[in-house]
């Protein structure tokens, strides 16, 4: 599927001559992969947690926001995926548009996969479809490891944690393990 199928859904829920959101053309993938958290004051206040994978944004809501301690876990929403270009996008979204409110930059950086099966990184596509995202991100505001863990399969839930790894330059964590602990307290 191209970036511009992908993008289907995001396009189909909004009025771009209403609307300053970027609306998705081809765009050339970043040399490192980035991420985006964007401060969204919608009807409620939520964060959108964004990684570049394939061509597109994957996008989650974070409703209370992410946490830079590994004590603290953070519901995630898995949203519609979002263009290169929503990356740099701040603004307001018109009232009666999909998303209605003020979308900030609250951080952004590059980052890298560090999940592993057999000695080797596993692609951030497949991770995304296996449920399970391990990467280390490189921001003003989030910095070091985090996961991602798909919870509920039947539902877009999953959960957003930072790994305890404040002190390393290199993830130690041991996959699935670090994933069910994470997700089990």
């Amino acid at each position: 599927m191209t970036a511009k199928n992908k993008l289907n859904a995001y396009k189909k829920r909004r009025h771009f001559a209403k609307t300053p959101e970027p609306i998705g053309t081809k765009q050339t993938p970043s040399k490192r992969p980035i991420f985006v958290v964007q401060k969204h004051a919608a009807r409620q206040l939520h964060y959108d947690f964004r990684l570049e994978s394939d061509g597109v944004l994957k996008s989650w809501a974070i409703p209370k926001g992410p946490s830079t301690s590994p004590k603290e876990k953070r519901l995630a929403i898995m949203t519609d995926d979002h263009p290169l270009a929503y990356a740099h996008f701040e603004g307001t979204i018109p009232k009666g548009e999909y998303g209605a409110g003020t979308v900030k930059i609250w951080d952004k950086g590059t980052y890298r996969n560090l999940k592993k099966k057999n000695g080797k990184i596993v692609p951030i596509k497949q991770c995304i479809k296996n449920g399970e995202i391990e990467v280390w991100l490189n921001g003003k505001k989030l910095k070091g490891g985090y996961v991602l863990i798909h919870f509920k399969p039947e539902e877009q839930s999953w959960l957003f944690k930072k790994m305890a790894d404040e002190k390393k330059k290199k993830s130690e964590t041991k996959g699935k393990a670090y994933a069910r602990r994470a997700l089990h307290g």
